[in-house]
């Protein structure tokens, strides 16, 4: 949402949005460094722009982002083909960034003041379609997991105003927007630091009154997902019952070293309580492998949690060993070698979980959002039903292309893949 916000200030100051990297003079890299895969590749995507100012007409090269908020000396220092580094506060200064460069001063400008989000006059432009969009409710982290840089990055938890949040969500729902995506480093905590003091569910509450046929929940926290949150699904039909819940582990002796909450057995109980209230539910989550000292034990903990939980998404991560972090300094750092390994097994444990979860739907109809064209073919479009989070799940094929990107269609399933479905368009209600 960020890179929107930014390009919704360059809009504004007249600049022309230009999607081909070869055809653009300013060419804007915003990265992520959260882990050390994200780290590589916003620095690949750094080099691969930093090229079209041989080959193409690039004349301005900004990076901004948690990289660079977090590495900035070293990018300055070491990629001389940047003109300007920027962090995570400055969107509204782009515009002036990129005059300065385009005069011949390189910048590096990263500010000590958080971006203030709830300014009315805070433009965006939606890049992910006009049908489905993002809503962040809250900035920043105050948990104090062992492995993670967000705090460092983008310092404590801070929720944004009800009321500008609301007067958003209405203006994304009156360009036409048919899915909203709710996110934070942690939805759940929405509003304890509010005085007065506010939550989701009283946020939820006023969205769910408006026209938006799709509203999903991502980055809940294990220990503040609350019954009356899971009533909220049950009562409101907008609000999807899609459950993101990062748990990161199972084995309870990991999970105290990491500084998170839980155990094995109230992990499962709590995939109980929701599948109790609510039967239909997607739940997902994401587990790290590999962490200091994670024995061999521990894995198998999490791998017969795995099996006992049949999770309907889940994500598998390597232990990145973060600078900064309390985690990175501790002793029995794993071996990359059996970190990989570990990954592997539990990502196919899981895979064989996923694709028996999608055989269940083989001949149902189901209610989805047409997307777009399938890359790897015209005549193919694609869509997600309401278990399919953007970006993170898998999506359903569809081979009928008379309908339009934002339409819902009810589709009858007629192949099934461990991420992904095919369908067919049809008549008749959902089953």
């Amino acid at each position: 949402m960020d890179s929107e916000i930014a390009l919704g200030y360059l809009h504004d100051a007249g600049f022309e949005i230009e999607t081909n990297p070869a055809r653009a003079e300013v060419l804007i890299v915003n990265t992520c460094g959260f882990i050390e895969a994200a780290k590589e590749e916003s620095i690949a995507a750094i080099f691969e722009m930093a090229e079209y100012k041989k080959t193409g007409v690039c004349r301005c090269l900004v990076v901004s982002g948690c990289l660079s908020k977090r590495y900035q000396d070293a990018l300055w220092e070491e990629i001389p083909e940047i003109d300007a580094v920027l962090g995570t506060r400055e969107m509204d200064l782009i515009p002036e960034v990129i005059a300065r460069v385009l005069k011949g001063e390189r910048v590096r400008l990263v500010r000590d003041q958080h971006f203030a989000y709830d300014q009315p006059e805070v433009p965006r432009i939606v890049s992910t379609g006009r049908h489905s969009a993002y809503l962040k409710i809250a900035e920043g982290c105050s948990h104090s997991c062992a492995f993670c840089a967000i705090p460092l990055i983008r310092g404590p938890y801070r929720s944004r105003d009800l009321r500008a949040l609301v007067r958003e969500a209405e203006w994304l729902a009156a360009g036409g927007v048919k899915e909203l995506n709710i996110i934070a480093q942690d939805t759940t905590r929405y509003g304890r630091d509010l005085e007065p003091k506010s939550s989701l569910e009283l946020l939820l509450r006023e969205l769910v009154q408006l026209n938006i046929p799709w509203i999903r929940i991502l980055y809940a926290y294990p220990a503040t997902l609350n019954d009356s949150l899971l009533d909220l699904m049950v009562e409101h039909r907008n609000l999807l019952p899609y459950i993101d819940l990062p748990l990161q582990h199972a084995a309870e002796s990991v999970l105290k070293r990491m500084h998170r909450p839980g155990n094995f057995d109230n992990y499962l109980g709590l995939i109980e309580r929701i599948r109790n209230k609510l039967p239909q539910a997607t739940i997902r989550s994401s587990f790290i492998v590999g962490f200091p000292g994670e024995s061999e034990a521990e894995f198998e903990a999490l791998l017969k949690f795995l099996q006992a939980a049949q999770l309907d998404r889940c994500g598998i991560f390597e232990y990145s060993a973060e600078e900064g972090t309390p985690a990175a300094s501790l002793m029995n750092q794993i071996n990359g070698v059996i970190k990989k390994e570990r990954y592997h097994r539990a990502m196919s444990l899981q895979q064989q979980i996923a694709l028996n979860k999608q055989q269940q739907l083989l001949g149902k109809t189901l209610q989805v959002l047409v997307e777009g064209r399938s890359s790897e073919s015209d005549l193919v479009l694609v869509g997600r039903h309401q278990g399919q989070a953007p970006d993170v799940d898998g999506v359903v094929y569809l081979g009928n292309n008379q309908v339009q990107i934002g339409d819902f269609v009810n589709v009858r399933i007629t192949q099934v893949h461990p991420y992904d479905l095919v369908g067919e368009i049809r008549e008749g209600d959902v089953n």
